[in-house]
């Protein structure tokens, strides 16, 4: 594209009228010069070197380590272990695994059908002795190698409902159920051994909260029985997690299940690293749950805001949507999909980049699902935006533009990362703007590699910065500039 083509765009772009056309002649000779921004090459010619090495790396994101039925069984952990020095390397520093312990469908089970949580593939019960992930000596190893590279591991803990135990007559239900817990039932371990007792409903309550899981298996965990071996016995199931096992935090499950004043008694108990899946897109909702149980939650709101923006193709919803990170950045944990929203995808795959670049430029504590880190299509982005996320993504952030197609966003930086400037672009062709940068006389690249070349932020920090069709740029000092 030349000059004269560049200046018409940039015109009808900027509803400019055409007295103004000598003025962007000079500025675009002055500042840009693009060469073919059909192929998305803007700037002056000049080396764009994106080595973001020099800046300290800060914070870190969590890989979600598992997918809905995971294969092959029996060789998970060893799976995950072998892969454990590539995610170190791209700024993991948590990895959350699946519920860990043997449930009712045996070598099936993805862990939240908990039966015996002593369980970590030891007994034979269910049809198997290893879990389907593997066995408690592989688990072992898995977590030594992770605490050996500095990765914490978070356990995905289901104290909400239980399931595989035996039949017993239930007075309170005037019927069997499958609430028999002992060696012969389900719990070959003899630990935590329940009754009908032990679910609703029993001599003391009738229920625990509305949206209960499994009605019939649901935990009462106002039972002394159940509140003493989930957290307060010494060999308890959080304090032998944490203390024999070697885990370093937790994933709460469906905790709308029970009340959040048993997360904060666990966590009060034994400590950790913590988030709750609150599933819900009401932001207010979550909120409640963090004041309660003092605990991090699943950033739902803004997945659900997310998908509303890309999919409606209406930018202005990420402005104006309440999401979590907005009033608690230091208790959201964001996400683009997990073992859940997977199946029935919340975030379709053609707008998985553009969420990802928002999440991972965005406060919050980010989440990489492991199928996701695992696909071709976005393995390097992903690996790349990480990389932006420890580095630029950092300082206060301002809203700078945004409308039905467009997202301009600015992280302002801290200490001596710069930080960056995000563009969102749902367009069907190049996207330009002229924005005030943080940034004053300097050149200025893009990190994500979607545009080549650099652009010149001028004395008073204006610069034209630009977005590819149906993606995203991420502006920031090129590293030349700064070192």
């Amino acid at each position: 594209m030349d000059l004269v083509a560049i200046i018409s765009f940039i015109s009808s772009r900027n509803n400019l009228p055409r007295a103004c056309n000598w003025f962007i002649l000079v500025s675009a000779f002055l500042c840009c010069q693009p060469t073919e921004t059909t192929n998305n090459k803007v700037g002056n010619g000049t080396t764009q070197n994106l080595d973001l090495s020099w800046l300290p790396q800060m914070g870190g994101v969590m890989l979600q380590a598992f997918y809905w039925d995971v294969e092959p069984r029996f060789e998970w952990w060893d799976n995950i272990t072998s892969k454990l020095p590539y995610y170190q390397g791209i700024g993991v520093n948590r990895i959350w695994l699946p519920p860990v312990s043997k449930g009712q469908s045996g070598a099936f089970s993805m862990g939240y059908d908990p039966s015996d949580y002593y369980d970590l593939g030891e007994y034979f019960q269910h049809h198997t002795t290893e879990t389907r992930f593997g066995s408690r000596e592989e688990l072992e190893k898995l977590i030594a190698t992770a605490h050996d590279l500095n990765i914490e591991v978070i356990a995905d803990i289901v104290m909400g409902h239980n399931s595989g135990g035996g039949s017993e007559f239930n007075p309170y239900r005037n019927k069997n159920t499958f609430t028999a817990f002992n060696r012969e039932n389900g719990n070959a371990s003899g630990l935590f051994n329940r009754t009908f007792e032990d679910f609703h409903p029993n001599s003391i309550q009738s229920n625990d909260e509305e949206a209960l899981f499994f009605p019939e298996t649901d935990l009462s965990h106002a039972q002394e029985n159940v509140q003493n071996w989930l957290w307060k016995n010494e060999n308890s199931v959080a304090k032998y997690y944490k203390n024999s096992i070697g885990f370093d935090g937790w994933r709460f499950d469906y905790v709308k299940s029970f009340h959040p004043r048993y997360v904060k008694a666990w966590m009060d108990e034994v400590g950790g690293w913590a988030v709750g899946e609150y599933f819900d897109g009401n932001a207010d909702f979550v909120r409640d749950w963090i004041a309660e149980s003092g605990t991090n939650a699943f950033d739902f709101p803004c997945l659900f805001v997310m998908q509303s923006a890309f999919k409606g193709n209406n930018l202005n919803v990420l402005h104006d949507g309440d999401m979590l990170w907005k009033s608690n950045p230091d208790e959201a944990v964001t996400f683009v999909a997990n073992h859940d929203t997977d199946r029935e995808p919340v975030i379709a795959d053609e707008f998985k980049s553009l969420a990802y670049a928002f999440i991972l430029t965005h406060p919050g504590y980010p989440t990489i699902f492991y199928s996701d880190l695992e696909n071709n299509r976005f393995k390097k982005e992903l690996e790349n935006l990480i990389k932006i996320n420890r580095t630029l993504a950092l300082g206060g952030m301002e809203v700078v533009f945004v409308d039905d197609d467009e997202y301009i966003a600015i992280r302002k930086g801290i200490g001596r990362s710069p930080g960056l400037l995000i563009y969102i672009n749902l367009r069907n062709d190049l996207a330009s703007r002229t924005i005030e940068t943080p940034w004053r006389d300097v050149y200025l690249a893009d990190y994500s590699n979607n545009i080549n070349g650099l652009v010149k932020a001028q004395l008073n920090g204006n610069a034209m910065l630009f977005a590819p069709a149906k993606s995203y740029a991420i502006w920031s000092i090129n590293d030349i500039e700064n070192r």
